[in-house]
């Protein structure tokens, strides 16, 4: 099974290494850090957000830049904190199971846990050290990723990118147990691991015919979440709202931000709550489409956004007085991320 999980993801693209995305646009970015005379220019892009965005962030501080209308119920423990309190606030404040649990700074659905019970919040508190985002368990029935941004002194910004998520899933036959449907599928059946890990299935039960079993509740791709291209659905009233939003978020002017919604009407109209809000390290992830974008045109679409993200930094600093951050302030908390995403990714693998 192994040899044809590394076969499979050596072929598509789409799972190779994210240095093979950055690395070969390496030189565009230098270039650019030389026009703008500074190696840490982009630091001005989101003035609010620390570093604008580029992970050393904390989501829960983020997250108090966003009207409070568009988000998840959220409490914020911290690190070695008293759990009792902690339980009290989800008591008083969620209320209901299940909900989302997940790394106050952290990256690609690592440690991102569907919480059943109180049982199991208070193990995953007490497992793991480090500051926790507890939420509420959005209902809402589809989920996407919409890529904005604007120039600090326009009216109106534009959407760059949407991102659809299908969430892994397999389709009954009568026959077949949820196992043996994962494993007959060739996407479901590299993550079969996960899936077993990040929602309970019965694997051994057979599926109804034309029924639908969705395997996982975390829209991530390293969970087995098939990103699709919805680029098609960029319209000028969308754009208009996002624009809305935009101008609520002080300070915020580049990134991407992960939304539950119902219906296209809904996300037009606003009708939507925000999981999380990314900012300059975020990617345009329609291309992960590989159906609709190859590997060089996803290099292209990276570099494409890079140049926004430039335009943006030089308006802030050269018109708006924004200041870069200096050059040893960002290697130093870049240094703490490494260590920080190390010791994530430790307590991750001890998970499996």
């Amino acid at each position: 099974m192994k040899p044809k999980k590394s076969k499979y993801k050596l072929l598509k693209w789409e799972y190779w290494p994210s240095s093979m995305f950055y690395i070969p646009n390496i030189p565009f970015a230098f270039l650019h850090a030389i026009k703008a005379k500074n190696l840490s220019f982009y630091t001005a892009v989101n003035p609010t957000i620390a570093n604008s965005g580029i992970g050393t962030e904390s989501k829960y501080k983020t997250m108090q830049l966003i009207p409070k209308k568009y988000l998840p119920i959220t409490i914020y423990h911290k690190a070695n904190s008293n759990v009792e309190k902690t339980i009290e606030d989800v008591r008083e404040k969620i209320k209901t199971y299940p909900l989302i649990a997940k790394p106050d700074i952290g990256f690609r659905g690592l440690l991102v846990q569907k919480i059943a019970s109180e049982k199991e919040l208070i193990r995953y508190v007490k497992k793991y050290p480090i500051d926790i985002l507890i939420q509420e368990f959005l209902t809402e029935k589809n989920e996407c990723g919409i890529f904005y941004l604007r120039y600090p002194n326009d009216h109106l910004g534009k959407i760059t990118s949407i991102t659809l998520k299908d969430f892994p899933h397999i389709i009954g036959d009568g026959t077949q147990t949820v196992e043996q449907l994962i494993l007959s599928n060739e996407r479901m059946r590299n993550y079969k691991e996960i899936i077993k890990n990040c929602t309970p299935v019965q694997l051994k039960s057979i599926v109804a015919k034309n029924k639908k079993i969705q395997l996982c509740d975390i829209g991530n791709h390293s969970r087995g979440t098939q990103f699709i291209d919805g680029n098609h659905l960029i319209s000028k009233k969308l754009e208009e709202t996002f624009t809305v939003l935009n101008k609520q978020i002080n300070g915020w002017f580049y990134g991407r931000i992960d939304i539950k919604y119902n219906t296209f009407k809904d996300l037009e109209k606003g009708n939507f709550k925000i999981i999380e809000l990314n900012g300059i390290l975020a990617e345009p992830t329609h291309i992960y489409d590989t159906s609709k974008t190859n590997y060089l045109q996803a290099l292209k679409e990276m570099r494409s956004h890079w140049k926004q993200l430039y335009k943006i930094a030089r308006i802030n600093h050269d018109k708006n007085n924004v200041p870069y951050r200096s050059t040893l302030g960002l290697l130093k908390d870049v240094k703490n991320l490494k260590k920080h995403t190390k010791s994530i990714t430790k307590l991750y693998k001890n998970k499996q």
